[in-house]
């Protein structure tokens, strides 16, 4: 199973949630699940993960199907071995899933992702991991299901989050 993840922050509880699909050109989720929990707590500058990991950890311990790849909106790596959202989940998770992170904007210092096009947007979609190569990361992300810059099920999760 393959699972897309994110996070909505609102003023008085932060919603997580997960998308379970089989295949990467899935068009149609398998499953879902979402958290609702406790406000996030306040951004720290180079801290990130710090706001959005344990909302992550508690909709994944949702997921009772063993996860091949985990896709998460935002950075797996800021830089060379400066570790982003997706590289904390991945160690809280003992480093058992791949973690493939799919950012909407360039970060400047990040030099270890990989930009990929998709349709008919110019505007690349910026793709970085740990647990496989950022190449068959990319790869896959550029396979996944739909027609515009953002595969399906990765819009999916991002409404699921702000509806929920």
């Amino acid at each position: 199973m393959l699972a897309c993840v994110d996070v909505d922050y609102r003023e008085d509880l932060t919603v997580a949630a997960c998308v379970l699909f089989r295949d990467w050109v899935d068009g149609v989720e398998a499953g879902h699940h979402v958290d609702r929990g406790p406000r996030a707590a306040e951004y720290e500058p180079g801290q990130f993960y710090r706001r959005e990991l344990p909302h992550l950890l508690r909709v994944l311990a949702l997921v009772t199907q063993p996860l091949e790849a985990i896709v998460v909106d935002g950075y797996v790596w800021l830089g060379q071995d400066k570790p982003g959202l997706g590289a904390h989940l991945h160690e809280a998770l003992g480093r058992a899933v791949p973690v493939i992170g799919v950012a909407k904007t360039s970060f400047h210092s990040s030099d270890v992702a990989l930009p990929v096009l998709r349709g008919q947007s110019q505007r690349p979609l910026f793709v970085s991991a740990v647990g496989l190569s950022t190449t068959a990361a990319a790869e896959s992300i550029q396979r996944m299901h739909g027609a515009s810059r953002m595969p399906t099920l990765l819009g999916r999760v991002d409404r699921l989050c702000r509806e929920s």
